[in-house]
């Protein structure tokens, strides 16, 4: 088998991010007359995209029509735009191993339900953006995870196949996008797990990135 690949989600596995989309959200309702959320809240909600992140928000605070909906993103989008990287930091020991992954010449990508723009932008700004041949992202009119759509794209554009990739995610959309991939599947469950994934062998879990060497073996 050729070398082995690997790809990751962002939020919730590389980095910490929630903090600033707590305070974008709550700054998006603020605007629309709605009470603010508890992080916790805000943290079980990511994991589908912006739009999702947004309609969860409301739902938890009575609901809402199309026009506050839309409203709201377009606060939370300008808002979050400018705020990316406020709060937002690594995880502890993530650039440390990605220094080992890069030394060892195993490629490494992003895929993301992030927009495209605002994930590479937190990754330069992050200092870890060039460690990555592909940053991929959610974009307009293009399936999200758990769609496999965007997961197989990213690993074509990387130059690999489904069976030669190992995808690293920390929630249970990340999981179901592995699976329907036909991609192994690594998770970091120190970040975002909203939903039980009882399916998973305790192998293949790891929860500190400081002291764990990722096994590019699948």
């Amino acid at each position: 088998m050729s070398q082995t690949a690997i790809v990751f989600d962002l939020d919730g596995t590389l980095i910490h991010s929630a903090p600033d989309m707590h305070v974008a959200i709550n700054h998006a309702l603020e605007r629309v007359g709605r009470p603010a959320l508890e992080l916790s809240q805000v943290i079980s909600f990511i994991g589908n995209g912006v739009e999702k992140l947004v309609e969860r928000s409301l739902d938890a605070i009575g609901g809402c029509s199309s026009d506050v909906t839309t409203r709201t993103l377009r606060h939370f989008m300008t808002y979050y735009s400018q705020n990316t990287t406020t709060l937002t930091k690594p995880y502890d020991g993530v650039i440390s191993c990605l220094d080992r992954l890069k030394a060892a010449g195993i490629p490494m990508a992003i895929c993301t339900n992030k927009p495209t723009a605002p994930a590479r932008q937190i990754c330069d700004a992050l200092g870890i953006g060039g460690y990555f041949d592909i940053i991929s992202g959610a974009e307009d009119g293009q399936p999200k995870k758990p769609d496999a759509a965007p997961l197989l794209r990213c690993i074509t554009a990387l130059g690999f196949t489904a069976k030669e990739v190992i995808y690293v995610g920390d929630s249970a959309v990340d999981y179901q996008t592995a699976m329907n991939a036909g991609v192994a599947f690594k998770l970091f469950s120190g970040g975002y797990l909203n939903a039980p994934i009882p399916e998973l062998p305790v192998t293949d879990r790891f929860d500190d990135w400081s002291r764990y060497e990722l096994n590019t073996s699948r």
